[in-house]
């Protein structure tokens, strides 16, 4: 295919960076997403006509034409449709019901059909063709996350004159696990067509080069694949962050300041308020860490007059079976402790399934004296790094999970297993009971931490390296001025 696109930076995803809302007249419109993502790549995207290709979301009706690639926020908008039975095979089923379980440890058992697989690809390849089309010569195309893997090398095929970054927003499982998958080879292989190839942490890295050596075949060293047509594709750690200023800035206001003084005062004014926030997902441990606070409250340790604990479940996946099997659980357990425990005006679990914008969010961070993030398995969990943002007094207590990505840079939070809820249950107490001096010094740690480490220069560092993939001839990508 030859080059006739005019975006020098394409940013390849599985959602486009904006949703279709109508609004209360019946007009249709695209309101932008929220997310650090968006935020770090559009000053660069604006600078060199750049392009974001995605699914609009929902499913596309059969005869309805495709949507035309629009202009938003100053930036070239390429919807990808999906048809009714890709959304279920493509998206629920090989994305979700396939390498989500495998790629987190097997929380959940993956299941591996064909038609899933062959959904899978063919979805790859629009996506491929679509980003080939729009694509300047030499440009780069950055492919993000686990619904795309084979994205890459597809894109190769049509456009070998392009630098191409692939990013795993989740974790890559070790070998043992990946050998399940029936696939595994054309996964590998779909990966190894990008430049670099990204990881949150270094063992992701190490899995992904291992796992080429042992089951393509091809020559590494270090952090170096080495193809037979002598190209060379780089595994590294680039673990992502939060706009970290930004979250600060919306936590110092007042309008959040307020917000956080009455979500107290709707709690009762207690002593000590312990806060969850989680998409509502079997990875995110989220019933071990009910069950351990509604210990800690059965046993006299906290008691439901002074110490509530808010669990904020973002609804997630909602017509798949396992998602609503796990809601009705939780829903189960919070009854069940809010009947036995809590007592009129002073529930033990003030639970809330629902989604909220960001001023909300960053007052229930101010509002929280101890955030509890204690995921079976994460690539990295922004959550936590957002709570740190949030807290500019340098107070507050962060319990994490040993198993979360963020846990290898926020090591100074109070580190648990979230399989051990005895454990669990002592990081908990030990955090609630800590001297002011211990809980400044951590925070204060953490919060240097999440300042210098930045979305921006998560998405800086990574397109440097890309950009410094560089064949005779092609241009280098401009940087916006400051």
């Amino acid at each position: 295919m030859t080059a006739n696109g005019s975006a020098d930076l394409v940013i390849v995803a599985n959602r486009l960076p904006v949703d279709r809302v109508i609004d209360p007249d019946g007009t249709p419109r695209w309101r932008r997403s929220p997310g650090g993502l968006v935020s770090a790549l559009e000053p660069v995207m604006r600078v060199h006509d750049g392009a974001w290709i995605g699914w609009p979301g929902g499913a596309q009706e059969e005869g309805e034409e495709d949507l035309e690639p629009f202009v938003e926020d100053g930036m070239q908008l390429v919807p990808v449709p999906l048809s009714a039975q890709e959304v279920e095979e493509f998206y629920e089923g090989f994305s979700n019901g396939t390498l989500w379980p495998l790629y987190h440890d097997v929380v959940a058992k993956p299941l591996f059909k064909r038609e899933w697989w062959e959904a899978y690809k063919r979805v790859n390849q629009r996506f491929a063709e679509r980003a080939a089309a729009v694509a300047a010569r030499g440009a780069m195309v950055w492919v993000h996350d686990y619904q795309l893997q084979l994205v890459p090398q597809l894109l190769r095929e049509l456009r070998p004159d392009l630098r191409i970054g692939f990013f795993l927003h989740i974790p890559f499982p070790p070998a043992e696990l990946f050998s399940q998958l029936p696939w595994r080879r054309a996964v590998l292989e779909g990966l190894l067509g990008a430049d670099i190839v990204g990881f949150h942490l270094p063992g992701g890295a190490q899995n992904f080069v291992r796992l080429v050596r042992q089951r393509v075949g091809h020559k590494t060293h270090r952090d170096l694949v080495t193809l037979p047509d002598g190209r060379q594709v780089r595994a590294a750690a680039y673990p992502i962050s939060i706009d970290a200023a930004d979250f600060e800035e919306l936590a110092r206001s007042p309008e959040v300041t307020r917000r956080a003084e009455a979500i107290r005062g709707a709690l009762g004014h207690p002593k000590r308020v312990l806060l969850g926030v989680d998409r509502l997902d079997y990875t995110k441990g989220i019933y071990p860490r009910l069950r351990a606070y509604a210990e800690l409250v059965a046993d006299g340790t906290f008691d439901v007059e002074d110490t509530v604990f808010v669990q904020v479940a973002t609804p997630s996946r909602e017509r798949v079976d396992e998602y609503r099997k796990m809601r009705d659980e939780i829903d189960m357990l919070v009854g069940r402790v809010n009947g036995n425990l809590g007592r009129i005006g002073h529930p033990a679990i003030s639970y809330l399934h629902s989604s909220y914008p960001r001023e909300e969010m960053a007052a229930l961070y101010r509002a929280a004296d101890i955030m509890v993030v204690t995921p079976y398995r994460d690539g990295m969990n922004l959550v936590c790094k957002e709570y740190v943002a949030c807290r500019y007094d340098n107070d507050g207590a962060l319990v994490l999970s040993e198993f979360a990505g963020a846990a290898h840079e926020l090591s100074q939070a109070w580190l648990v297993n979230p399989y051990d809820i005895n454990g669990m249950k002592a990081a908990i107490v030990e955090a609630a009971n800590a001297e002011p001096k211990e809980v400044t010094r951590r925070m204060k740690a953490m919060r240097k931490t999440v300042r210098e480490h930045d979305v921006d220069r998560w998405a800086t560092g990574f397109l440097d390296e890309l950009d410094a993939v560089r064949p005779p001839g092609r241009r280098r990508v401009r940087r916006p001025a400051g």
